[in-house]
């Protein structure tokens, strides 16, 4: 077996992990296709949290006239509205629109989408108390619209059946962090036994920009310490077969789309019920709810949490919950895809362009598997040699298999040549380059990262086909450095195996094909230096001899 049928494997394999994927994505919960009315849906708050699960409480009170408070920092445009003191719209100025690129990404959103979070207070199920939610007309007490220095104060307040809440959110510059602080002060004459939930709520529609030959994950995740990171998806909650942890000392709620992610972090160490149910007509919700104990007459008491609304920057997450970077969803490629993903940051920081890391990168992966590479391409290049003799061979015993398959391995073993040797540096790639398939599909990092010229999107093809078009040019010049083969069929099905290969690269991240390339011109300058080697050693060998 030689280099050909070493990239027949690989395409093999290659076809059989794209099919896998496309069927997943077949298989996948259908999100809704028409509009729905989203400014007219209210979803409920959850029951408190001494209950194992949070079903729908449906909300009688009607909506009520309400104020959208503008807030700017360097990284966000915030939409708040007073009631329920909810962002109602987030828009990430340091993110472009994926298509359209002159408009900041909008993540949060109640109009083409709705996907917004909540948070409020619930009483026990057994009362009929009505405490701040999202569904209360809260006051904006603060005056600052926009950050500048390097925090600032967005505070509402809202008083209700007893309780009165003060929250402020607190905005970080150059984060998408936002600590959210809930002071709750019992305004009563009797004992109060208050919950606090945190909520997001989204419907079912699919992002946009999303690529049909390469679908990712759009749903709800969560996370315990017990039973780790835990995926549900649209479909499940439909079906009620979603398994998911209901109770939990720790964790995080999220909802999850390519490159972005919303999730709420509470304070850990605090039993909390968790629960994702369906709030409405493609209306969906998760909840975390956590009893803030009896506040007395008079008493008060405060909850923190976590709120993060951005990309799914590994690094940033992982500053806020070493856990929470397990939403970049690198699939069953991920304890491959992440020690990559940590030296290309590496390489990142020293180079400062995504599109000469990864050509950095094949290099030192082309150095580290340079002695199996070099040992097949010797074999590859005695192969060569040895062509003329195995046409020999073939003429001699016709259709004797046996015989000719015998006077094959003699020759192999008398020239030590291995008839598998090219195979392996084309095996050896397949598991590096479906690694970085999923790293330049996951990482947000990659999304807008330019390389040079007309390169200036890692994430997506190359819009004018170049660099596909070099890379089905130097796998034409691989083949023409390898032996023709005997059988005039395979010759044909070999010539054409680039352009195969080269059409399917069309609509893959330009960084993959990048990558590609550089390998491929590596592949060629190696290739073509040990079969110089060897000639040169054999001109000699016969000139000596002589």
């Amino acid at each position: 077996m030689d280099i050909r049928r070493g990239i027949l494997w690989m395409i093999f394999i290659f076809s059989v992990f794209m099919v896998w994927t496309n069927w997943q994505a077949y298989n996948a919960p259908q999100v809704a296709t028409t509009q729905a009315n989203t400014n007219t849906q209210h979803p409920s708050a959850p029951t408190a949290a001494n209950t194992s699960s949070a079903p729908v409480v449906a909300s009688n009170t009607p909506a009520q006239a309400s104020e959208k408070v503008q807030i700017s920092t360097d990284v966000f445009n915030l939409t708040f509205d007073t009631l329920g003191a909810q962002i109602v719209r987030a828009e990430l100025l340091q993110h472009h629109d994926a298509e359209d690129k002159t408009k900041p990404t909008v993540l949060l959103d109640n109009d083409k989408v709705l996907y917004t979070v909540q948070s409020g207070l619930v009483g026990p199920a057994n009362l009929q108390k009505s405490y701040p939610k999202q569904d209360t007309l809260f006051t904006l007490v603060s005056t600052e619209k926009a950050l500048t220095g390097e925090t600032l104060d967005v505070v509402f307040r809202a008083e209700s059946d007893g309780l009165e809440v003060t929250r402020t959110y607190t905005l970080h510059k150059s984060s998408y962090r936002i600590t959210v602080k809930d002071d709750v002060k019992n305004t009563s004459t009797e004992v109060q036994n208050p919950s606090q939930y945190r909520q997001i709520t989204r419907d079912s529609h699919e992002p946009a920009g999303g690529m049909s030959m390469a679908p990712t994950y759009t749903g709800w995740a969560i996370y315990s310490d017990a039973e780790r990171f835990q995926k549900v998806t649209f479909d499940e909650i439909n079906k009620n077969s979603a398994e998911y942890v209901k109770q939990a000392p720790d964790g995080w709620i999220s909802f999850i789309q390519h490159f972005f992610v919303t999730a709420w972090i509470p304070e850990q160490g605090k039993e909390r019920t968790y629960d994702i149910r369906k709030a409405g007509q493609n209306l969906y919700a998760i909840s975390a709810v956590e009893s803030l104990g009896s506040v007395a007459p008079g008493a008060s008491v405060s909850n923190t949490a976590t709120l993060w609304v951005g990309p799914q920057d590994q690094k940033a997450l992982a500053e806020i919950d070493p856990t929470l970077d397990l939403v970049v969803d690198y699939g069953w490629l991920t304890f491959l895809a992440k020690p990559m993903f940590k030296l290309m940051s590496w390489l990142h920081s020293w180079i400062g362009n995504w599109g000469w890391t990864i050509v950095v990168l094949t290099v030192i992966i082309k150095l580290l598997l340079y002695p199996l590479s070099a040992a097949s391409y010797r074999s590859m290049a005695k192969m060569k040699t040895v062509a003329p003799r195995m046409q020999a061979l073939r003429e001699q015993y016709g259709d004797d298999r046996q015989k000719l398959n015998a006077a094959m391995m003699e020759m192999y073993r008398t020239e030590k040549i291995n008839p598998l040797g090219g195979c392996l540096p084309i095996l050896l790639q397949i598991p590096v380059f479906l690694t970085l398939y999923r790293v330049l599909l996951a990482s947000v990092e990659m999304r807008g990262a330019p390389w040079m010229g007309w390169i200036t999107d890692l994430s997506v093809s190359d819009p004018y086909f170049i660099l596909p078009i070099i890379m089905i040019a130097t796998m034409f010049l691989q083949m023409k450095l390898n032996p023709t083969p005997p059988d005039p069929m395979q010759a044909r099905i070999m010539m054409i195996m680039p352009l195969v290969f080269g059409v399917m690269m069309l609509w893959f991240p330009a960084g993959l094909v990048l990558y590609w390339v550089v390998n491929n011109i590596l592949s060629i300058v190696q290739q073509w230096w040990i079969t110089r080697s060897l000639t040169q050693a054999a001109n000699e060998q016969i000139l000596t001899h002589k």
